[in-house]
């Protein structure tokens, strides 16, 4: 079980963290282009909203496959699937988010960061200024390990949720006539 579980679990986490990634290209993409706030919003929103719901039912599907495959299988052992799930896209998520600041588009992140230092320049002294700086040169690293911290949360709190169910209990298996 534990060969088959990291074997699904590399599969689940690579489709996860892709899946993730190709949001977050296509989130840029819509953002970058020139078209009213408002209708922004909402395509961000939504978009926002299908991958979240695509992510549960993703991880949802790879569960409960595991269970299927795996007849002896417990909520435990799905539940250590998603862990692995989670930890798994988490770093490939991160890691595409981290080239994306680092190497894909530094530009971009350093325009808005620019334009978010010129807001707010009144109201820093120079010290906030020099840190906010500081911030600006370690942005692709702190990218890199607060999408870690924050996929791995998510992915496990998750995992957690849905593995109670899967494989899913026969509520009256203690109370069957003995067979």
């Amino acid at each position: 079980i534990q060969k088959n579980m990291w074997n699904m679990a590399g599969k689940a986490g690579l489709f996860l963290g892709l899946v993730s990634t190709a949001f977050l290209f296509i989130s840029q993409g819509i953002n970058q282009v020139e078209i009213p706030a408002f209708l922004n919003s909402i395509i961000s929103f939504v978009l926002w909203t299908i991958k979240f719901i695509g992510c549960i039912w993703i991880m949802r599907f790879f569960m409960k496959k595991f269970a299927s495959e795996n007849s002896s299988v417990s909520n435990s052992e799905t539940f250590r699937l998603g862990m692995a799930m989670a930890i798994l896209s988490a770093l490939v998520y991160a890691a595409a988010a981290f080239a994306n600041v680092a190497f894909i588009s530094p530009e971009l992140f350093e325009s808005q960061m620019n334009e978010v230092m010129q807001q707010m320049a009144p109201m820093m002294d120079s010290n906030t200024q020099s840190m906010m700086e500081k911030y600006l040169e370690n942005l692709p690293q702190i990218t890199f390990i607060s999408n870690l911290i924050y996929c791995f949360l998510y992915g496990m709190i998750l995992s957690f949720i849905l593995s109670r169910n899967i494989p899913s209990k026969d509520p009256f298996a203690e109370y069957k006539p003995e067979q």
